[in-house]
């Protein structure tokens, strides 16, 4: 089984800074691809950010220049770093962690973290 445990949400001002992480335990042989997702009532979950095992990195346009995808893979955590928030950044943020257990390949969601930004 592997495990996903994310941190770092809250409430924020506009024009504040957050950082997410999201830390991947248990039956882990080599990770693959990383990411954090969003989603707000009534709207699909949409892809903010992605990371591949070689540090390719990809942003939704709506982020780019503001937030930056990291990874550490020695401690199997992905991060999230998040500035110049806006009140549409408001959402439950997901990470998502692609595992290969030398069999397969399975995607892991994080619980999710609440991010507001509000005034």
């Amino acid at each position: 089984q592997v495990q996903l445990v994310e941190s770092g949400g809250g409430l924020v001002q506009p024009g504040g800074s957050l950082r997410l992480s999201c830390a991947a335990s248990g039956n882990i042989f080599s990770i693959n691809a990383m990411g954090w997702y969003r989603q707000v009532p009534g709207k699909q979950r949409e892809l903010v950010a992605s990371i591949t095992s070689g540090g390719t990195t990809n942003y939704a346009d709506s982020v780019k220049g503001r937030f930056t995808i990291s990874r550490d893979n020695a401690k199997n955590t992905v991060y999230l770093r998040m500035t110049s928030l806006k009140p549409e950044d408001t959402a439950v943020y997901f990470c998502l962690v692609k595992v290969f257990d030398r069999v397969v390949i399975n995607t892991h969601w994080g619980q999710g973290t609440q991010v507001t930004v509000s005034s």
